[in-house]
């Protein structure tokens, strides 16, 4: 395989790397862009980390202050020895976004990124512009689906050297962009010390019970009012267009997108489509108002 850099793709940016303390957490974030720009964040999904979203951080930059972060428990961000369910995410997030000094932002989130984010719209209205959210987890009850995530997560982290790529592989349509980069990075993040037991920990989630009390339904996501956009994919292993096509009935006014041929992260397989899905709808009106 032709080694390909994750930070190839972030070359027209001024960038930091960096931690902040978010209520007591220390985290670590990536950030690009104007400081005077609207506010932007991304959130990762299920064992992941903000490398998740290099491919995307350039073409959002131009427009917007943007941040990548780990969120609580995953990447290099700590681990503190909390319940690892919605409102534990969504106070970290709030924690981090005042760290930052944002009063508000649009959050875009992948996979359980997409479940905190819609939670977070839920409980913290106020804090939230716009959301994009990408083959959300956490709107079904797919015991297959569910015990696949278990089982692929939990072995890549008891052997991250062999296992780590075939969980990155699982997540794309076509199985040869997961670089050796790629599994070199979230292979060093699984091997951190502790690694093993905070992923028990977060895949909590992927259990009845504690899914069942977090769940996203229509009831719930039915309250969301920031303006939302959904984006699926053909061939997302967790959930079906279709899937998609009804959690996107369930906010008001939301839009809803499908990319083709590719997996559960399409921001990484097809960058260019999803970056322009995604600011197309991120700056519709700021561009009309412009004009």
């Amino acid at each position: 395989m032709t080694f390909l850099s994750l930070w190839g793709d972030v070359h027209r940016s001024a960038f930091e790397q960096g931690y902040l303390d978010a209520g007591g957490v220390r985290t670590r974030f990536i950030r690009a862009g104007s400081r005077s720009a609207p506010k932007l964040v991304f959130l990762h999904g299920t064992g992941g980390h903000a490398e998740a979203f290099l491919r995307n951080l350039d073409a959002h930059a131009a427009h917007f202050d943007t941040v990548l972060i780990d969120y609580l428990g995953h990447g290099w961000t700590e681990k503190p020895d909390v319940a690892y369910e919605m409102p534990d995410y969504c106070a970290h997030l709030a924690a981090t976004l005042d760290a930052l000094g944002f009063a508000s932002a649009s959050i875009c989130g992948e996979s359980m990124g997409g479940w905190i984010a819609a939670w977070f719209a839920i409980h913290y209205p106020d804090r939230v512009d716009r959301l994009v959210l990408n083959t959300m987890g956490g709107a079904t009850m797919n015991a297959q689906v569910m015990q696949t995530v278990y089982d692929k997560t939990l072995a890549a982290v008891e052997d991250p050297e062999t296992l780590t790529r075939p969980r990155l592989e699982w997540l794309m349509a076509d199985p040869s962009v997961v670089t050796d980069d790629l599994v070199a990075c979230r292979t060093r993040i699984y091997a951190q010390p502790g690694m093993k037991e905070t992923m028990r920990k977060i895949l909590c989630l992927q259990q009845e019970e504690p899914r069942r009390r977090n769940l996203m339904t229509p009831e719930n996501m039915g309250q969301i009012k920031a303006p939302t956009l959904v984006i699926w994919t053909s061939k997302d292993p967790t959930a079906s267009v279709e899937t998609g096509r009804e959690i996107a009935s369930w906010i008001p006014g939301s839009a809803f997108a499908v990319m083709q041929n590719c997996g559960h992260w399409p921001q990484y397989e097809k960058p260019e489509e999803y970056n322009r899905l995604s600011l197309d709808f991120l700056l519709r009106d700021r561009m009309g108002a412009a004009a």
